[in-house]
């Protein structure tokens, strides 16, 4: 599997490979993320968002589990699912949620944090993105990227 590896030093240089990155997207995508807390899931999602002119704040649903918001890609409407796995600890957290209804939704991008608590419900990911932060440069994030399962 090819990994696209990336080191960003700030903020901006994060989002702005988000941003890139989200050329590549289509509907029905989905992305998994993973990476410690504070490693910048969250940020890369917004570059993501960005790109699509999302115009809510971009959080991360930690508390909520799942945010939607609206973007275009052309002159079409969006709907873009991010989803926050942090809290789930079982299969059933995940039905309850509606998970699989939200990550098989056809006319959707789906961008997934702590997609390790997926629990292998989703058969096929697009994208894997690892974020690394170094922690002696706070603003310092290695990026790696690869496609499919």
């Amino acid at each position: 599997m090819e990994i696209e590896t990336v080191t960003t030093k700030s903020e901006d240089e994060t989002l702005a490979v988000a941003e890139k990155f989200a050329e590549n997207l289509r509907r029905g995508d989905v992305v998994f993320f993973f990476g410690d807390l504070g490693s910048g899931k969250t940020e890369f999602i917004k570059g993501v968002c960005r790109f699509f002119g999302v115009e809510e704040i971009v959080t991360s649903p930690t508390f909520t589990i799942i945010n939607q918001y609206a973007g275009k890609l052309g002159d079409d409407s969006l709907t873009i699912f991010h989803i926050d796995l942090y809290r789930i600890k079982t299969k059933e957290e995940l039905a309850e949620i509606g998970f699989e209804e939200c990550i098989y939704s056809p006319d959707s991008i789906k961008l997934v944090e702590w997609a390790e608590n997926s629990h292998d419900l989703v058969k096929f990911v697009n994208y894997r993105v690892q974020i690394r932060s170094d922690f002696e440069n706070l603003n310092e994030r290695l990026i790696e990227i690869s496609k499919g399962n």
